[in-house]
């Protein structure tokens, strides 16, 4: 069975993220995107837009020192929804990120439309970020 065409763009999307590839980023990320970023740290929020979603991005690695570093462990999509089980770790000021996160994201012609991120443990999250 062939994977969902919904995994190559969550590839493709993470492929670009991690070498900090925002052209590239650019082609998977619909200009209306909305991530949602949940808990009670400085990077809470909803962000509408690529430019905002993107400048939250630059926020995470100016943060943590270009430590921010998502690992993939599994994705997983139908014409819905497209999941991805990451591991992230990270540095900052002392305190470190070593988590698992999920992601759900709507997915539609090919551009990611809008994204849910869930920790494994919100509060401490809002730990590292705090």
């Amino acid at each position: 069975m062939a994977d969902h065409p919904n995994i190559g763009v969550f590839h493709r999307a993470l492929e670009a993220f991690s070498a900090g590839d925002m052209e590239a980023l650019a082609e998977v990320f619909h200009p209306d995107v909305v991530w949602h970023i949940g808990g009670h740290g400085p990077l809470t929020g909803d962000y509408e837009g690529r430019e905002a979603a993107f400048a939250m991005f630059q926020r995470e690695f100016e943060l943590t020192g270009g430590t921010y570093r998502p690992r993939l462990h599994d994705v997983l999509a139908n014409d819905k929804h497209t999941v991805a089980l990451l591991h992230v770790t990270a540095s900052r000021e002392g305190k470190e990120l070593d988590m698992n996160e999920t992601i759900v994201f709507h997915i539609r012609d090919g551009r990611i439309t809008e994204a849910w991120g869930l920790w494994s443990d919100q509060q401490a999250y809002d730990a590292f970020w705090s």
